[in-house]
């Protein structure tokens, strides 16, 4: 990786976004222990910035986030990074649109991916963010690149920026690692609201073209 002073600088700032949307994962109780991680592709360079593997969210520093290339070799820092660095790597490499990814364990979708059940479209909020129900990706293993695959593999016939990896959690990703920890939160919410309603009944479902008018409006003409 060639470093020029502007790389160098918008390590700087990544590492200081990364560290403190981590408190953002805390704040939202989408993580426990030192469960979960947030990560930023470095713009112009194959990079990414990544939380070390096993610290406590109350010590991470910006100094102690670790610059890895897109293979997952550690480029920066003292710390070895996450065990999810070679799934989001992958994620990187594969989808050049994502500049952000986030994992979490929250109680509410992690429990949907324990079902292996897609969380179905029955909120408007859900097909603002998501564009549709909340797809599950495969079973894979931690360690390597398995669930990259998995994710990408679900995510490219998606108009969700998150995806349930059965029996493990949520991966979700974003333009940027704000909009992935977004769309984290979002997951959690929807995720929470939906299973109360299915204990309260069955869901009413909404249609494909209610979805695609609420997703248009909300991704091109709401907000500044």
């Amino acid at each position: 990786m060639t470093v020029t002073n502007q790389v160098t600088q918008t390590i700087r700032h990544l590492r200081e976004e990364v560290c403190r949307l981590h408190g953002e994962l805390t704040r939202y109780q989408l993580v426990v222990w030192t469960a979960g991680n947030v990560s930023a592709r470095v713009p112009g360079v194959d990079a990414m910035v990544i939380k070390p593997s096993g610290v406590a969210y109350e010590d991470l520093t910006p100094d102690n986030m670790v610059v890895t290339d897109l293979d997952g070799r550690v480029l920066e820092g003292d710390l070895a990074p996450s065990s999810d660095t070679a799934a989001q790597a992958y994620v990187y490499r594969h989808l050049p649109h994502v500049g952000g990814v986030v994992h979490t364990h929250s109680t509410y979708a992690t429990a949907w991916a324990a079902r292996a059940e897609p969380i179905p479209c029955a909120l408007t909020m859900m097909a603002d963010e998501f564009g549709g129900e909340i797809p599950v990706g495969p079973f894979a293993l931690i360690g390597d690149d398995s669930i990259g695959r998995g994710i990408v593999e679900t995510l490219r016939g998606s108009l969700s920026p998150a995806v349930l990896m059965r029996n493990h959690g949520v991966f979700a990703i974003g333009a940027d690692a704000r909009s992935a920890v977004k769309a984290a939160v979002m997951c959690e919410d929807v995720a929470r609201t939906t299973h109360i309603a299915r204990q309260l009944g069955t869901p009413s479902a909404l249609t494909p073209e209610q979805v695609a008018r609420l997703h248009d409006r909300y991704q091109n003409a709401y907000g500044q």
